[in-house]
Formats: structure tokens, C-alpha cells, sequence
């Protein structure tokens, strides 16, 4: 056993008595309204809301994908969940021991079955769980830590599961039973990770492992390593053809933003190209340290998955992926005064460079409508002038979507703000705090482009999850169906300044 086996084993130890001897009530305080989390699930959606589960039991519940709240309900407690809709019907696996925790490595992997997540729905009931693989303490093996595949090429569901102590294992299924699959032999993939889970994509098998080690704060070293194999059943093996099974793996998650320990991923598609990547942070410095939930666009560069930055806003320059012209106010052009010398001016090598300013907006609003008065919007070549320069900003108790919340867009300095109309048009007028017209859903591609959203539409119910800012000509902008196969439905944010 190494040293970072044995430090392991120590805190999951530690994590185990601190359950045992009253954090889970410690636990389930700090949810409330938040989302504190250790080992979560992938998300899951119910009836329009979001779940996740935990280890020790429970977990957390989001009607938005954005604001998370205890509240989910898991028996037989345990460690490490993971969660799967199959049919109309849910699956829920988890390890009931393993992993050091009491001090052994005897541990038991179940399954059960539930119609629904919301423990408020009559239909709210547990199946009796099953066990569907073991280990017994004594072999390198830990039956913890399970992830579930169900494979869209074949039908057929597979689980991945292990620690450090030993290795990583596949077992296979029935999807119809949640059983393990009679005759099924189990088979070693992969070392020197744990908390794994199986994605399928583009002919491609991933299976993603967390390295590292876990449960000490913010000395946590966790982060989340990847390797591929065009069969499920390996071998995996990272961008420079080491084989996970011989401990390789490409990072995929490391610790960022005062925040560290990345581990145990989820992948939720929400759309075409349009996917997120959940786990947890095993401690969040800005949150006192605490283990919680985390949500990041997945992106995707050559075959290869990677975790983009959640967006927290700024100014940009939102750039049509389609011409590469930028979304600006449909105003006048004002030219900007610059002392000019012809080419033939041989001695300007010799005289001192004075630099150009840039145009300012207290230049040019004076030529721009009332501030009352709608403006409409356009595309045109980006020339860093005031009228192109956008401010985006997260608006307080506005609410939210998988990995963010919704934001204004403002032209920088002012507040005419981005506004989807009837006709599913733009225009840019004055903003008033809670017009849902006026409100953005912003949220990265698999190809590292965005789509933006207004959260509703005048005169359409409900919340707008089809139209997206789409150019339908080089300096056209209007709504349209989001189409993931046409550039028309990408932009880019390019930081810009403030003038």
C-alpha cells in the first residue's frame, strides 16, 4: 500500500466517524438554500426540476438548474450515488460500505428502482435494493464509488466502480432489472483513480476517474483525469497513449478559482451541443471551505472532453461566429478627428508616435436617441466604438438555468439593455428590473461558442427554451430556432474596455 493510499483510507476514515458521531445533522443545516454537497450524482431532471445525490443519504433539489436546496430523499445511505433515467423510470446505485470507511474494504454495491425523485409525489417509493457486485476486504478491490452507462449504440448498462485500494472495475447490468447480468465477469479497466463514470460520444467510450486525494478540505488534492477506447470495455487510454490501467489519464478538471478537489463527474446533455459537466469541489474557499456542488459547460477539442469557465459576466464584444461582425446599436456612425500625415512624410520615423484614444461615449451619446426611445440592433465590423461594447451582468434573484444565472446585456455605461420583441426582433431599450424580455440565457457550446436566449418572448407562455439570438444575414441579428448545425446560431464574447 502507498503513502497516498494509506493518507486516503485516513480521511475517508475520518469522513466515516464524522458521519457517524453527528455531521450528518451538520450536513443537512448547511443545504438549506445552498448547495453543499460531498459525492454528487449526475444531475438528474424530474418533472421540470433537478436532482442530485450525496453520500451519507439525501441530496439536493433545483427547480431552475441554478439555485440548489436540500430536500432529495436516497435510503440505505452509503456512499458515492449515481443516478440514471431508464424509460420512465429512475435508477439509483450506490455503495454501501467500502472505501476505508469504518476502517475495511468489504464493500457492497446496490441498485433500486423509483417512478419519481419528488418525495412529495405520491408515486414517491423505493424498490427493496439489490446487490449486484462485492468485495470481500481481502483482494485489491473496493466496491464503491459506482457510475452507470447506458450505451445508445447497444441498449446495454454498464457500471464502473473501485478506489485507490485496487482497481477500477466493469460490470454489466440488466436494464430492464437493475440486476447484474447472469454470468457477467467482472473486468479490471483501470488503477490510481476512483469515483469513475462512463460517457459514450462520437464513436468514442470515456471513462473519467478522480485523482488525487479526498475528504481533507482545502488540502484536498482531488481532480478529474480521462481516458478513451472505442470499445467499453478498454483499453483507456489518454492523449498520449498511456493506458489507464497503467495509471494514465489527461486532466479534465483541476482546482481553479479558489476552489479545489474536483471529483465525481456527471455529464448532463441538455441540448445538441449544448452540455454540462457536474461534481463537486471538495472544498470552496469562498464558501468556508466547504464541499459543494459545482456546474461547468463541457466542451469538447478533438474527441476530447474539458471543462469550460462558468460565466460570471463582464464586457465583450459578442461576435457572430457566421461573419465575425459584432452586435451593436443600430445609431449613427461618428467618425473620430485624427491628425494625419501622408506616406510620403519621410521624416515621420523620426518624430515621436502619439498614440490615437479611444472613442469615448460621452463623444457620442449626445447623437443617440432619448434614452426612453427603443433602438433597433444590428451587426457590423468591430471597431471597439462605444455603440458595440456590451456589459453583461448577473441580475440578482432573477433565477437561472444549468451553470448560470440569467443576465443583462447592457451597452456599456448606460442602461439600454438587450430586449427580445413580440415579432422576435431585437431591440435595445431602457431596462427595467424584471422584464423577462430583458433577461438571458447564456450558455457555452460543446465547440466553446455560445447561445444566448431571452428567457421569454412577448406574447409566448412560458419560459423561452428555443429561440436564441440567430443571424440571419451578416449584420441581421433576430430570433430563431437554436440550430447547433448553423454558425447563424453562435456568437462569441470577446473581452473589450470600457470607454
Amino acid at each position: 500500500m502507498n503513502y497516498k493510499t494509506s493518507r486516503l483510507q485516513d480521511f475517508k476514515r475520518l469522513f466515516n466517524l464524522c458521519l457517524l458521531f453527528g455531521m450528518t445533522h451538520y450536513w443537512a443545516h448547511a443545504q438549506t438554500g445552498a448547495p453543499y454537497i460531498h459525492d454528487p450524482s449526475t444531475i438528474a431532471e424530474c418533472d421540470g426540476k433537478y436532482y442530485t445525490f450525496g453520500t451519507g443519504g439525501g441530496g439536493l433539489i433545483s427547480d431552475d438548474g441554478w439555485s440548489w436546496h436540500s430536500g432529495a430523499e436516497r435510503p440505505g445511505g452509503g456512499a458515492a450515488p449515481d443516478v440514471l433515467k431508464i424509460g420512465d423510470r429512475y435508477l439509483v446505485i450506490y455503495g454501501a460500505t467500502g472505501g476505508g470507511l469504518g476502517g475495511g474494504h468489504n464493500g457492497r454495491i446496490l441498485t433500486m428502482w423509483n417512478k419519481t425523485l419528488d418525495p412529495k409525489s405520491p408515486d414517491f417509493k423505493f424498490t427493496t435494493a439489490v446487490e449486484v457486485c462485492s468485495s470481500d476486504g481481502m483482494e485489491d478491490q473496493d466496491a464503491i464509488d459506482p457510475g452507470m452507462l447506458l450505451d445508445p449504440t447497444t441498449g446495454r448498462l454498464w457500471v464502473s466502480y473501485g478506489t485507490y485500494f485496487g482497481t477500477i472495475r466493469l460490470i454489466e447490468l440488466d436494464p430492464k432489472t437493475g440486476y447484474r447480468v447472469k454470468g457477467n465477469k467482472e473486468k479490471d479497466i483501470a488503477i490510481d483513480c476512483e469515483a469513475t463514470d462512463l460517457i459514450y460520444r462520437n464513436g468514442w467510450y470515456y471513462l473519467l476517474g478522480t485523482h488525487g486525494t479526498c475528504c481533507d478540505g482545502v488540502n484536498s488534492t482531488y481532480n478529474i483525469v480521462v481516458g478513451r477506447s472505442r470499445s467499453v470495455e478498454g483499453p483507456y487510454l489518454d492523449n498520449v497513449g498511456r493506458d489507464m490501467y497503467h495509471g494514465g489519464g489527461r486532466m479534465v478538471i483541476n482546482a481553479g478559482d479558489r476552489k479545489t478537489g474536483a471529483g465525481h463527474f456527471g455529464r448532463t446533455i441538455i441540448d445538441e451541443g449544448v452540455e454540462i459537466a457536474s461534481f463537486h469541489w471538495e472544498a470552496d474557499f469562498d464558501m468556508g471551505g466547504r464541499s459543494t456542488l459545482a456546474v461547468r459547460p463541457l466542451l469538447w477539442k478533438n474527441d476530447w472532453p474539458y471543462a469550460g469557465e462558468q460565466l460570471k459576466g463582464g464586457t465583450f464584444a459578442i461576435e457572430s461566429e457566421r461573419r465575425g461582425y459584432s452586435l451593436e446599436l443600430a445609431v449613427d456612425f461618428v467618425r473620430m478627428k485624427q491628425e494625419r500625415q501622408g506616406w510620403f512624410n519621410r521624416e515621420q520615423m523620426q518624430q515621436p508616435v502619439k498614440p490615437v484614444p479611444n472613442q469615448t461615449l460621452g463623444e457620442v451619446i449626445a447623437t443617440w436617441p432619448d434614452a426612453d426611445v427603443p433602438v433597433g440592433v444590428r451587426c457590423g465590423d468591430y471597431m471597439f466604438r462605444p455603440h458595440q461594447i456590451w456589459d453583461i451582468t448577473p441580475v440578482e434573484k432573477a433565477g437561472g438555468y444549468l451553470s448560470a444565472p440569467y443576465f443583462k446585456i447592457t451597452i456599456a455605461g448606460t442602461d439600454r439593455a438587450l430586449t427580445a420583441t413580440a415579432n422576435k426582433e431585437l431591440t435595445a431599450k431602457s431596462f427595467v428590473d424584471g422584464a423577462d424580455e430583458q433577461l438571458w440565457r447564456i450558455e457555452q457550446l460543446t465547440d466553446g461558442t455560445f447561445r444566448i436566449m431571452p428567457k421569454a418572448i412577448p406574447g409566448m407562455e412560458g419560459t423561452n427554451t428555443r429561440y436564441c439570438i440567430y443571424s440571419a444575414g451578416d449584420s441581421t441579428p433576430t430570433l430563431a430556432e437554436y440550430d447547433f448545425s448553423s454558425d447563424n446560431s453562435k456568437w462569441n464574447l470577446k473581452p473589450a474596455t470600457k470607454q
